[in-house]
């Protein structure tokens, strides 16, 4: 038996989690508020279209099916891709962000509950599709993520993710000073992506890499880490912040555009593919 909350989201993660996922808990159950905060500011707006646009591209013309959201917040990713959605059903193990993602309006075909995305009340092979938005790098066991998403994809179905990556020296030293600095990171529990370290595990879950391709360099740094650097809330005060981001996202797709730099941003948009038949 679970206990179902007054937003009506049920609670099936109240108790029995690993360290990692009761620290992901009591972290996004105290900063919700603040993080629902920055993702509205009119520069981190502007920024994550660009890198919506990404995400898109990476998904191509293919409907989404019946769609499970790991990691899912308020639902950013739900609602991005509402039209190509069949269904959906969130999964985040802080009870705050789930209330906010009920509040920011539920459709009839969604769904909200609490979960370990390594441990998911969902179905075997009950998706069509699994995504995720910046959750990977909170999950330590990468292995156990990666044979849930392959638990509950059907066979042929896909994952796709757009999260941290630290694939260029340069970021993975920027972030192990920052990451210990920031009281709004911890990195015993966060760990952006490498590709060395993610293909393994996702092939011994059966899921087969098709796309990792990285995205934002100085204008990522600049208006899309309210949440870290406390210089950049102040932005939203400055007339014309939209157009100077836009300009920044200019620069930055330029950037990612070269073939020397493909593998050299601070985001990666990945797609992986559930084999159709046991080997």
């Amino acid at each position: 038996m679970y206990r179902i909350n007054e937003m009506g989201v049920p609670l099936f993660a109240e108790s029995a989690l690993s360290s990692d996922a009761e620290w992901q808990r009591e972290h996004y159950d105290r900063i919700a508020a603040a993080y629902v905060e920055h993702l509205d500011y009119p520069h981190t707006e502007v920024y994550l279209a660009y890198l919506d646009k990404a995400l898109d591209d990476a998904i191509g013309g293919r409907s989404l099916g019946t769609m499970a959201e790991l990691c899912c917040g308020r639902g950013e990713a739900m609602r991005l891709l509402a039209d190509r959605i069949e269904a959906g059903v969130g999964v985040d193990i802080s009870e705050e962000m789930l209330n906010a993602a009920v509040r920011e309006g539920v459709r009839a075909e969604w769904t909200f509950v609490q979960g370990d995305a390594t441990s998911t009340p969902l179905a075997d092979s009950s998706v069509d599709s699994v995504v995720m938005l910046g959750g990977i790098h909170h999950v330590n066991d990468r292995d156990g993520l990666f044979r849930e998403v392959a638990r509950v994809l059907r066979p042929g179905g896909r994952f796709y993710w757009r999260e941290p990556v630290s694939d260029f020296w340069l970021w993975r030293a920027l972030r192990a000073l920052i990451y210990r600095l920031s009281p709004a990171l911890d990195h015993e529990t966060e760990r952006p992506l490498r590709r060395e370290e993610t293909e393994p595990p996702l092939v011994a879950a059966g899921l087969e890499l098709e796309r990792w391709r990285t995205y934002g360099y100085a204008g990522f740094c600049l208006f899309m880490n309210s949440d870290v650097l406390i210089f950049n809330r102040a932005f939203r005060y400055l007339p014309g912040i939209r157009a100077l981001t836009r300009f920044s996202v200019w620069l930055d797709d330029l950037v990612a555009r070269a073939p020397a730099m493909r593998d050299r941003g601070l985001q990666v948009v990945g797609v992986a593919r559930k084999k159709e038949t046991e080997e």
